[in-house]
């Protein structure tokens, strides 16, 4: 049994046949890839790598709360980076610290090609 998670205030509906979040066996979540999307300008932001990442962690934030979980409660994180090297790396890695602090979820960062923006996270979280 799987239950959708979308159209969350402030969060764009997913922009294909996809669910913003789906929720499994009342267990875990599996959020889909977020952009920097703000929710403020209604509009995905291409700023620096800080404000983006910012911005897709608190889309995700909102996403695992809606369903009664805190950013604690992620077990994995990937993170796609459309230019993957030491300077992106360290500035999507200082923001991303601020948020995960010593919860710590497994993590896998990849280099990829994206569309219009430079960050996308995607992540599971244990439900409570």
């Amino acid at each position: 049994m799987k239950t959708l998670i979308s159209g969350l205030p402030g969060l764009p509906p997913a922009a294909g046949p996809y669910s913003s979040a789906v929720v499994a066996e009342g267990k875990f979540g599996f959020v889909s890839g977020i952009l920097p999307y703000s929710h403020e300008k209604k509009a995905v932001v291409r700023g620096t790598i800080e404000e983006q990442t910012e911005l897709v962690i608190d889309n995700v934030r909102r996403i695992v709360e809606a369903a009664g979980s805190t950013l604690e409660d992620v077990v994995n994180c990937k993170v796609y980076l459309s230019a993957f090297n030491q300077e992106t790396f360290k500035a999507m890695n200082g923001v991303y610290e601020r948020y995960f602090g010593t919860s710590k979820p497994s993590r896998t960062t990849l280099g990829v090609q994206l569309l219009n923006v430079d960050v996308e996270i995607d992540c599971i979280f244990r439900l409570n």
